[in-house]
This record gives C-alpha cells, structure tokens and sequence, in this order.
C-alpha cells in the first residue's frame, strides 16, 4: 500500500459536527512546562516561565473555561524560591478575574482538600476567591510528592493548591505501613464538571514508576469510579507515564485503559504529536502535547512546540493545535564523515579539514534557525500580532567519526559561535557506529540496563545509554554488601541525588539495620558460623521483601484474576486514602449495585473465603459534606482495566538477571580463603559507623561478628 493510500485510510479527525456555543467546554491542554529548567543559565534561563506565560495568554485570548496540565510543572521536585515566586506571580495575573466560571462542579468539592481545614479542594468554589480561568493539573515524575509522616508526601503543587491557584488532582498516596501496601491498588476518582448539556469528566492518575503501573493495569487493580449513566460523559484521562517502550515493564500500553475513556491525555513524552490519534480496538483516542521547552537536545524536541486547544460538546470533541512562538528555535543534524569524504573528497586525516567543513554546517544550520524564526513572526504578523525579538538557536550536530583517527575538542570548537547560538558549549556530538549496530537498537530496548562494562558500547555511547541507577547497583554489588540490600540502598541514593532528599540514605540505613536485628535475634547461644547463616538469610529475606513491596504489591492469598474481583474490597487504598469514601456528600447509590458482571470469577474456581468479604466491603460509607449541585438521580460504579492478560505479570516484575560488573568483581573474592576470625566487639563499645573493606579483602565472619556487637548493643539500650 502507498503513503498517499495510507493517509487515505486513517479515520478523520474528530470534529464537533453542529456546534451549540451554550454547550461547548473549551479548554486549553498542556503538559511538561518544565519551569526552572537551567534557570541559572544566563541565555535560557528565562525561556520556560516565559512560555508558560504565553500558555495563560493564550488560554485568556481563546476564552478558555479552564487549563489542564498532565505533569511536569516545574523542573525541580523542591523549585527555588525564585521560581516559584514567578510561578504564583504568573497564575494571580491570568487566572484571577471577575469572569464567570462557566463550568458547574458536580462531584463533591471537598474531595481531595487539604485535612484539618474548611476551604474547598476546588479553587473557584470558595467564596474567598475570585477565579476566572481555573487550572487543573496532576504531578510528573518531576515535581511528584516526597516524604512522610502525619500529612503526608507533599510537592510543589500542594503549595500551589492551598494557594488557591491551582487545583491539583490525581494526587496518589502511597501506603504508610507494608501490610497496607500488600493488598490495595488504584483507585481513580474524578472531577465531574458541567456546562449546558455537556458533561465532562476528569480521570487523573500522577506519575508512579511504570513497573507499579504496568503491573497495576495486567493485574486489574485499576479501579475507576465512573457516574452510571457513563455513556452521557465526555471522559478524559490524564497521565505521565513512558509511552515508548523502553524495556519489558517500563512503560504504559495504549490500549490498556477502559473503553469509557473518550480521550487520554498523555505526559511525560517530549515530543509534539498534538493531533488525536486513535488506537487500535479502542474506542478513545490519544493527544499528547509534548513539552513546552527542549530539555535535552534531542530528535524529539527539535519538533515545533504546541498547546491545543480542546472543544467537547456532548461525546464530540475537536482539537485545534497553537503554535508557541517563544519557543527558541532548534535544529538538529547528523553527518557521517566518511560518507562525506566519499561524497565530496574529505580528507578524514586531516583535522584541520574536518573542522573547517563541521564549521560550514553549523553556520548552515544557524541560517536555517533564523529563517525559521522570520517564517515564524510572518505568520505572527499576518495574524494581527507583534513581533518578537530573534532569539539565538539551539543547535546540534552529530557527527559519526567512525574511521577517524582525531577529533577536535567540542568545547573549544563552540568557543567561535558564542553570541550567535544559545549552547556553544554542546553544539557537537561525536559517536562511532558499530558493526552490529541493529543488533544495539534492539538490547537498548529488551535489555534496558545496559552495564558499563559493556564491551559493545563506546565511551560516549555508556555516557548517554547506560543508566545513573544501573551504575550505583553495580558499584553497591562490586562493594559485597554484607548487611545491606543493592537494590534498597540504590533506590536511597537515586532518592538523594533526583529528588534532594538530604535524610534518604540514614532512613533506609536506619530502618534496614533495625529490621536485619530484629530478624537475627537469638533464642540461646550461637556461634559465629550459626550466626553468619542466619544473616545472610535474613539479608536475603529483607531483599526479597523489599522488591515485592516496591515494584508491585500483591494480596497475599489471591492469585491471576481473583485479584481483579479483591479490588473492590474495602481497604486502605495505596494510592488514595479513603478509598471506598468517593460518594460522600453525593446523591450516589451504593457501589455494589452497579459493579460489572463477575463474568471472569466465574472461570476460576469458587474461592468462598476470598470473595465473601469482597461483596460486603464495596457498600457506600455514610455520607457527608454537601454535594448540593449533584444531580438526584445520579450514581456511581466501579469500572476496572479489562485488559489484564491470564498467564501474563500476574506476579511481581522481578529484576532482570545479566553479567555485569558486579559479577566480575565478585568472582575471585568468592574463590578466595576466608579471612582469620576477629574477636567479637565488646558489648559496651558503640559503633560509630559502617565500614565495607573493598571486593577480595572482605570477610563475612568479620561482618556477622560486627552484627554480633550490634545487637548486643541495641539490646542494652533497649534495656
């Protein structure tokens, strides 16, 4: 089949067919501001809040009913005060006003408002406000909750929402213990809006670590609470998750959400594909913005940047795509110079003549920015609107160098377009093909952790595939950890260095040793080899215990889909609080009436314990709060992902085993003698500290003898 066939047989693009101005919610989509992105920079700075303003000038000058963001608002997970000063400054200025809000809110306004206090979780529903143009927004994997403790995680959006600024929705609340976390799932509860005859509802999942959801949504733990006359609701999805695959379970299906959604907005992907695009034996279709500043140098980005905006009437909507014009201009191109050479006699041996011709190209690429951002105010002025200033380009030019025996420093050679481009500093790229470079794609794809060791990877190549988090596992591992789990300590790190958590690393090393002591207490006397089995058993336990109730928590007594009919039971809810509470302040009817047919129960065998209680536990708590806007004969159930599969990630996803660093350095420590016994630590001297002897020096008599002393120790101060 032709391109021209192919493009004749996509389905036409959505459209409101007769348009009714009373009934038509407008609303301006976006998502990935990224505010604060290189804020220290002194040329680009200043480019994210910039097109974050333009985003709220073009939902004023459209008219907008309200904003909705899918994740990634601001770039750090604590933005400096400057940011966030900046921020709030933007939101007062366009999204407070004297217009009316045409939208009616049905569902409970108190659902998801901060605890303890009277205002609403709904900024234009408390009196105290006077909002014209409401934002909704759910959290990335940017700015996503940190911490712990009575209130909760708490991120930068939390802020934003008892300002009044912002409402924040899809909020997720991990579990506080591990025996809440064995047997809960997703519940999904929305904000229901109204305006005419069109009724809108907002389904918002913020981001959670892709194997949690992949495992979530095969196991049918995805439970969302949809009005019962579904078929009268425009539903729309927000998410931020990978929607490229980049390994088994890392990354989110299309067609793996409920067949009610109308339309799902996807974050988290850096690339504009604005236009809906439908999916395969679906019914809904999908947008996915991109980001409203280039945050890598990358293919993706050099795409122009766009926000939509939406129009639903009743179950039709229509998406009209707008072009953001302070967006700095950026192209990207890649050379190979021995195709070059053959092309047009390039001497590869001569720096002094590659350099020369790399210069012409980056000079080529600096005119076509600049041709680019004249098109772009030409089109801007035949609009009625202003010109902006040029901007200076981001410019990237990879260059293959395989064959080429020296390459100049790519620092030094951006010195000379300082002042004509925004990053001089990276404007070059160099990397080598290899032989088996099909053979590379397809590992960067099943086999994502790839090792340093990696003898198929170049140097730049390791700098850019292999993973932060593969490289602290490996260096733990190569540490032979005798009383500290790889995984648990390498999730403590990643936690210190992404998220800026300074207490990360003494809380995992505080409440590991706590637990190891627990499990090695003695009933009688031991010796130093009894108690050296029973710690690396226990160390094993501990580990075990720690991957299952961080990739993906199971109940203990279900297996395969008798997991999907638990999910209604009524339980602390892992990801939201309160979980069976949704039809508070509600005219809704009880959940149970309305529940899907148990057709996939009745394929397994009876369970009569397992899903006794179930039945009980999905009747409606009282109600409370005042839902006065909800309609009298309206009700609520239960609909849950379908998709899950009958012998496919039923379990926990468990790490994927490979040879690496950690395996090499382990080896001859393994094969030599153990280590002379160590007297026992005195029961009354204090360990100040943990030390790790390097691989092939260590013993683990020497640590159980240390773990010996340490429990001692905790028993006398317990005592």
């Amino acid at each position: 089949m032709s391109e021209e066939e192919g493009r004749d047989s996509l389905p036409p693009t959505p459209a409101i067919q007769t348009a009714y101005p009373d009934d038509i919610i407008r609303i301006l989509l976006a998502t990935d501001n990224h505010i604060g992105y290189m804020e220290r920079d002194p040329i680009r700075g200043q480019d994210s809040i910039n097109t974050f303003e333009e985003i709220l000038q073009l939902g004023k000058k459209h008219d907008v009913d309200f904003v909705l963001l899918a994740g990634d608002l601001f770039h750090e997970n604590k933005p400096s005060r400057d940011c966030l000063y900046k921020t709030i400054a933007l939101l007062r200025e366009y999204t407070m006003g004297d217009k009316p809000v045409q939208v009616e809110l049905l569902s409970d306004p108190e659902e998801g408002k901060a605890e303890g206090f009277s205002f609403p979780a709904i900024n234009y529903e408390d009196p105290n406000f006077n909002v014209a143009i409401p934002v909704f927004s759910i959290h990335g994997n940017h700015d996503d909750p940190q911490g712990a403790g009575a209130d909760g995680a708490l991120c930068a959006l939390d802020v934003l929402s008892v300002s009044g600024l912002l409402n924040y929705m899809g909020k997720i609340d991990l579990p506080i213990s591990d025996a809440e976390a064995s047997s809960t799932g997703i519940a999904v509860r929305p904000v229901l809006l109204r305006k005419g005859n069109t009724h809108l509802g907002m389904y918002g999942i913020g981001n959670v670590k892709d194997q949690r959801m992949h495992f979530e949504l095969r196991s049918n733990r995805v439970r969302m609470f949809m009005p019962k006359n579904k078929q009268e609701w425009f539903n729309i999805l927000l998410l931020h998750q990978n929607r490229v695959k980049h390994g088994p379970q890392e990354f989110v299906p299309e067609g793996m959400f409920d067949d009610s959604v109308d339309l799902v907005v996807w974050g988290h992907e850096h690339d504009c594909r604005i236009v809906p695009e439908p999916v395969a034996g679906k019914n809904y279709y999908i947008t996915q913005p991109g980001s409203s500043v280039a945050t890598s140098l990358a293919d993706g980005e050099s795409i122009e940047k766009h926000v939509a905006l939406l129009e639903v009437q009743g179950k039709e909507f229509q998406m009209t795509p707008l072009p953001l014009r302070t967006v700095r201009p950026f192209v990207i191109e890649e050379v190979v110079l021995n195709e070059v050479a053959d092309e047009e006699g390039l001497d590869i041996n001569d720096q002094m003549e590659i350099q020369k011709y790399l210069k012409m190209k980056v000079n080529e690429l600096i005119g076509k920015a600049n041709a680019e951002w004249k098109e772009r105010n030409a089109r801007a002025a035949q609009d009625g609107e202003p010109e902006l200033p040029e901007m200076l380009p981001l410019i990237r030019l990879k260059v293959d160098t395989t064959g080429v025996t020296e390459t100049s420093n790519p620092v030094r050679f951006g010195q000379e377009f300082q002042g004509r481009i925004a990053n001089p500093r990276d404007v070059l790229v160099f990397h080598r093909s290899k032989k088996a470079a099909a053979r590379s794609a397809k590992v960067s794809i099943d086999e994502p952790e790839l090792s340093i060791d990696d003898p198929r990877l170049s140097v730049s190549e390791k700098l850019e595939k292999v993973r932060v988090g593969t490289l602290v596992k490996e260096y733990l591992s190569a540490q032979e950890l005798q009383l500290l789990g790889e995984n648990g300590m390498s999730d403590a790190i990643m936690l210190f260095v992404e998220k800026d958590d300074i207490h990360a690393i003494q809380t995992h090393v505080s409440k590991s040793l706590k637990a190891l002591v627990n499990g090695v207490q003695p009933n009688g006397e031991l010796d130093e080899d009894d108690l050296e089995d029973l710690l690396v058993k226990e160390r094993e336990k501990q580990e075990k215990h720690y991957l299952e109730t961080r990739n993906a928590p199971k109940g203990p007594k279900s297996k395969g889909k008798a997991r999907a009919d638990e999910s209604n039971a009524s339980s602390d809810d892992s990801m939201m609080r309160d979980g069976e509470d949704f039809a508070a302040g509600s005219d809704f009817e009880d959940l149970d009436s309305d529940l899907p047919p148990p057709k996939k129960a009745a394929t397994k065998p009876k369970k009569a314990p397992a899903k006794a209680p179930a039945k009980v536990a999905t009747k409606k708590a009282p109600a409370k709060g005042k839902g006065k806007k909800l309609a009298s004969d309206s009700e609520i159930e239960i609909i849950e992902s379908d998709e899950g599969e009958d012998d496919e990630e039923d379990e926990a996803p468990k790490p994927i085993k490979r040879t690496n660093r950690a395996a090499v350095l382990s080896q001859p420590a393994a094969k030599k003698a153990p280590a002379k016994k160590k007297a026992a630590a005195p029961s009354t001297q204090r360990q100040s500290q943990l030390t790790f002897a390097p691989a092939g020096r260590s013993s683990t008599r020497a640590a159980a003898t240390k773990a010996r002393g340490k429990m001692v120790m905790n028993d006398d101060d317990s005592d």
